[in-house]
């Protein structure tokens, strides 16, 4: 997908590993000016290192409005406008509703869905008329997870968000559009298979393999098949897709809507 995204410019928060990173990697190789954003400052710099020297970047705490405000300030210090934000946090707690405490609660709420609230509030003054934000959910959204409460009821507000968004921002050229990842080799699974491995008595293994068998195609997602469908909803190519919201996860939910 080369030069799909030449001379955009492009925000993607959470992006120093996982599903983030992978995007911030393919739409740089999409031609766009990338800006990334994340807590941690060596690994920030480490990832941004890793894509180019051209990639830019500024720490970014998603949970504390402050650090979004900072990171908008840097981004727009840096290139003045943007084509198009990736709204993207870590995952909440796992666990189950008898287990989940209310500081967790409280702390999901602010880390996934008052992050994608605030980043949004700071990305439109800076897009003008025209431009893309995708917001990475999960398929949780579609058909919750036995395990992810906190994911459940917060992605599905992100989502309802966003489509919302898409009707409100039309009028000025905006698109908006949720990504649900299934099962990807990133971080973040791994640590949801370890829960599960835990909580259940088996291997790590044995519960990927158990994944694997009622995903449809046979095994987890490269981290950068999913970053393909950002670039895409990133660009002009998807320029009548708005409002929608789309599964990555080779098959795995059922669901027809």
């Amino acid at each position: 997908m080369t030069n799909l995204l030449q001379n955009k410019t492009i925000l993607i928060a959470g992006s120093s590993r996982g599903l983030g990173f992978a995007i911030a990697q393919e739409v740089s190789k999409s031609g766009a000016n990338v800006f990334l954003g994340s807590r941690n400052e060596a690994s920030l710099a480490e990832s941004a290192a890793k894509i180019s020297t051209e990639v830019k970047y500024h720490i970014l705490d998603v949970t504390r409005p402050e650090s979004i405000e900072q990171w908008f300030a840097a981004a727009k210090n840096e290139f003045g406008k943007i084509d198009g934000i990736v709204v993207n946090a870590g995952g909440p707690p796992a666990g189950t509703f008898d287990t989940i405490t209310e500081e967790q609660w409280n702390y999901a709420f602010n880390l996934t869905l008052m992050s994608a609230v605030r980043l949004v509030k700071g990305a439109l003054p800076l897009m003008g008329n025209g431009g893309s934000i995708v917001f990475i959910t999960s398929v949780s959204v579609k058909e919750p997870i036995d395990t992810l409460i906190l994911s459940n009821v917060y992605r599905a507000g992100v989502t309802s968000l966003a489509k919302s968004l898409s009707r409100h921002l039309a009028p000025r050229g905006i698109r908006v559009n949720n990504i649900m990842p299934g099962r990807f080799n990133t971080e973040r699974v791994k640590e949801l298979d370890t829960f599960l491995s835990e909580k259940q008595g088996v291997s790590i293994e044995a519960i990927k393999e158990g994944y694997e068998k009622i995903i449809p195609m046979g095994r987890y997602g490269n981290p950068s098949e999913f970053a393909n469908m950002a670039v895409f909803l990133l660009s002009n190519l998807s320029s009548y897709i708005t409002g929608a919201t789309i599964p990555v996860d080779g098959g795995l939910i059922k669901t027809v809507w």
